[in-house]
């Protein structure tokens, strides 16, 4: 008998709790075809709002984004750090406007002192960041031929790396046969 009454609140309220969920996702689904009927029937003003604000949203993106470049050659910070340079920043601008004749032309005139940078980096063995910078200035400009040269001395620079580590390597490698032999 008590097991009886311990089992019949829980089962109404596993009734209560069912109908409520049920209620709950008839609410739903009544709103969800309400407001698909509503935006069918369709209010013209509306889309072209939307298309504005969309547009306003790109502009200000791109705005922001040209002030930041701005503050970063004014820092300069043309090609670095990673994340927070002129080149990111206006590249970014391109990506929300392809033909952003701002963002073009600073690219286009800084494009010469990104090189030298580059070549800096390369002739201070800063190789790892030199290739991230030939490939941020290749998002721009694909066939340029100072980014094939640069990209040669780059690799040059490697390989005189690679040669140095290896006989660095086989003069530990003599000196450790040395010791152990004594």
């Amino acid at each position: 008998m008590f097991r009886f009454l311990s089992v019949a609140p829980r089962r109404s309220a596993l009734a209560f709790v069912s109908l409520l969920i049920l209620a709950a996702a008839g609410s739903i689904f009544w709103y969800s075809h309400a407001t698909a009927a509503a935006s069918s029937n369709g209010d013209a003003t509306s889309s072209s709002q939307t298309t504005d604000a969309s547009a306003n949203d790109a502009q200000s993106g791109t705005h922001i984004l040209l002030g930041l470049a701005r503050d970063a050659m004014h820092d300069n910070r043309l090609i670095a750090p990673v994340g927070s340079n002129a080149w990111e920043f206006y590249l970014s601008v391109l990506q929300l406007e392809p033909n952003n004749p701002t963002a073009r032309d600073a690219l286009r005139e800084s494009f010469p002192r990104a090189a030298v940078e580059i070549e800096r980096n390369i002739n201070e063995n800063e190789l790892d960041e030199a290739r991230r910078e030939i490939d941020l200035l290749r998002e721009f400009d694909r066939d340029n031929f100072t980014l094939a040269l640069l990209g040669g001395k780059l690799s040059a620079a490697r390989n005189i790396e690679a040669k140095r580590h290896e006989a660095e390597a086989e003069r530990i490698q003599r000196a450790a046969v040395a010791g152990a032999a004594r």
